[in-house]
């Protein structure tokens, strides 16, 4: 089954740049819902992108995982 997304066009940009050359979205994806666990996602992504405001990306995760929960 195929669904569809919808994404701000910097979340895309943001995306491009850890998406592997030969990898598809989904594939992206699902490499990085395999971890729920932000820190050891940024660890495993460390080499692919550089975070450069890591404590504030991590806040937003945070808050939208708490907002979900909701």
């Amino acid at each position: 089954m195929v669904k569809t997304i919808t994404i701000r066009e910097e979340v895309y940009r943001k995306l491009l740049t850890i998406k592997k050359k030969d990898e598809s979205f989904s594939e992206l994806f699902d490499r990085l819902a395999e971890n729920k666990d932000p820190l050891e996602t940024l660890s495993k992504l460390r080499a692919s992108v550089e975070f450069r405001k890591k404590k504030e990306m991590l806040s937003e995760i945070y808050s939208s995982r708490a907002e979900r929960r909701r």
